[in-house]
């Protein structure tokens, strides 16, 4: 049973990593599991039967969500947008009482209030910078090193809580090439046999991969050594961008107006009352969801 709750605890934090706006670091917090998968990435290669072991199955249920989440996530945001981000806005709110928890008792003094609001600020700006761009693909030499690249950037805002990585692509204008064309081009092509398009597509995915997994192995040692030497400043920093999440998801102008496909704004959506009621429960349903693959923090062993 335990091992199932790990799986399902991974499809959050995939679907989580899918979404523009929504972190996979603070779906980790929310479910008491931060400081397990950091200490087991950090030490995968040092006690690697153990932290395989314990990474595994989140590891499945991320890349099952990932792989669902890039055929059903669009269409589900383009039809019931305010529904749908209420879900994942009742997810972060669940967190906010396992975060607390961590930061009592804890020294925070003036740096981490300087914490919570620069960080709160940084996500929130990241959200406002954020372009509607899209940039075409080619596959050549070029391309798979910016892959590269862009992965371990990702990874990065994957694995630290409030800041996310596909609203990073976003930004960038990779966000479409990569997630909403790349992933459901590979799999419809190895479904249907098309190998020329499956090669052309882990051309792309491939190095976007490589660049997450050495990014993701970066970043957890340099949480590891903030957790260790300043944990209730650095907890403010991780309230700041897990509170600024429900903030930069509200933001997102296709919760209130019709776009085209240019992403140009059409006029208001029609948001009925009767969205608005679905949207709080499933608030309500994120919220009791987040509590119950949460509860306390899991202890890490040293």
């Amino acid at each position: 049973m335990k091992w199932l709750l790990d799986v399902l605890r991974g499809a959050v934090i995939g679907l989580a990593n899918v979404i523009p706006g929504v972190s996979g670091g603070t779906m980790m917090v929310s479910m008491g599991i931060y400081d397990k998968l950091i200490y087991s990435i950090n030490n995968l290669f040092k006690k690697f039967k153990e932290c395989f072991r314990i990474l595994l199955p989140y590891l499945i249920g991320m890349l099952v969500a990932i792989v669902i989440g890039a055929f059903t996530l669009k269409k589900a945001f383009a039809v019931y947008p305010l529904p749908t981000n209420a879900l994942f806005i009742g997810l972060i709110l669940g967190s906010l009482p396992i975060i607390l928890k961590e930061i009592k008792g804890e020294k925070i003094g003036w740096q981490g209030i300087l914490a919570f609001l620069l960080l709160f600020g940084l996500v929130v700006g990241l959200k406002l910078v954020e372009a509607d761009n899209r940039t075409a693909i080619s596959l050549n030499i070029g391309t798979v090193l910016l892959m590269v690249v862009l992965g371990a950037i990702c990874s990065a805002a994957m694995v630290i809580p409030g800041v996310s990585g596909s609203m990073i692509l976003k930004t960038l204008g990779f966000y479409e090439p990569v997630v909403t064309e790349a992933i459901p081009a590979a799999v419809k092509g190895i479904t249907g046999g098309d190998w020329n398009t499956v090669f052309t597509n882990l051309g792309i995915l491939l190095p976007f991969l490589i660049g997450i997994v050495c990014g993701i192995f970066g970043i957890a040692k340099l949480i590891s050594v903030l957790m260790k030497k300043w944990k209730g400043r650095t907890y403010c920093g991780i309230l700041g961008m897990v509170l600024a999440s429900p903030v930069v998801i509200l933001l997102d102008k296709n919760n209130w107006w019709e776009l085209d496909k240019s992403g140009a704004v059409l006029g208001a959506r029609n948001t009925t009352v009767w969205i608005v009621l679905v949207s709080v429960l499933t608030l309500a349903i994120g919220a009791f969801v987040a509590m119950k693959l949460g509860g306390d923090p899991e202890p890490v062993k040293e």
